[in-house]
């Protein structure tokens, strides 16, 4: 299996957009694609249907139930707070290397794509210790940046990329998910962090509906899969 993990700049940028797009692409060119989003904040059980795993199980073609985002969000938590803070509210914690091998042993389950979507920005906390960026530095998989077009977003993606590099991460693309109503361009935001980061493939996506899969960026994003 291929995996490749989406993550972002901040929270609230588009990280699950990006991946049920690509989903739905790779599903309607015959593509088989699995898709997991271990740790899920903002989770309320008794009204999920417009949350992040619902929206992975419809873009996936699977049923619409607790069962199935049990399989698919084990770390799941009521409060709309970083993952660590979430968890203490509950009296929980997070065991970081438990969401680990729940990756790895994702990523050995089925032949294709598996795309894992992380949980706010790169340095959003798990637990006391660590945060999505030593998650990603755990699996060492690629990684699917996605970024806003707001203004102030050149610097917290150029840093986020910097921080990846040192981390020697491999990203294979940067995504530009277009931010509504920014005194800013998408094509401008996009020409500027491709100036700075010429070696990566950087995407742009204009808003579309939450169910579109057809634009040439997932198109791209898939090719690289």
């Amino acid at each position: 299996m291929t995996a490749f993990f989406i993550t972002a700049t901040g929270t609230d940028i588009g990280k699950t957009f990006v991946a049920t797009g690509l989903i739905r692409h790779m599903r309607a060119t015959g593509r088989p694609v699995a898709a997991i989003k271990p740790v899920v904040s903002g989770f309320d059980p008794g009204a999920w249907h417009g949350s992040d795993p619902a929206a992975l199980l419809a873009a996936l073609g699977r049923p619409a139930a607790l069962a199935e985002v049990e399989h698919i969000s084990p770390w799941r938590f009521k409060a709309p707070l970083s993952p660590h803070m979430a968890a203490t509210n509950e009296g929980r914690a997070i065991a970081f290397q438990e969401v680990v091998e729940f990756c790895r042993r994702s990523m050995t389950k089925r032949p294709g794509a598996l795309l894992i979507e992380g949980i706010g920005g790169i340095m959003v906390p798990l637990d006391d210790r660590r945060t999505v960026l030593d998650w990603m530095s755990m699996l060492r998989i690629p990684i699917i940046l996605v970024a806003g077009s707001y203004v102030g977003t050149i610097s917290h993606t150029l840093t986020s990329l910097e921080v990846l590099v040192r981390r020697n991460l491999d990203v294979a693309a940067v995504v530009v998910s277009e931010t509504a109503g920014s005194a800013a361009s998408l094509e401008e935001t996009m020409a500027t962090v491709q100036r700075f980061a010429s070696s990566i493939d950087v995407v742009g996506i204009p808003r579309l509906a939450p169910d579109a899969g057809d634009h040439p960026a997932f198109a791209h994003l898939a090719a690289l899969m």
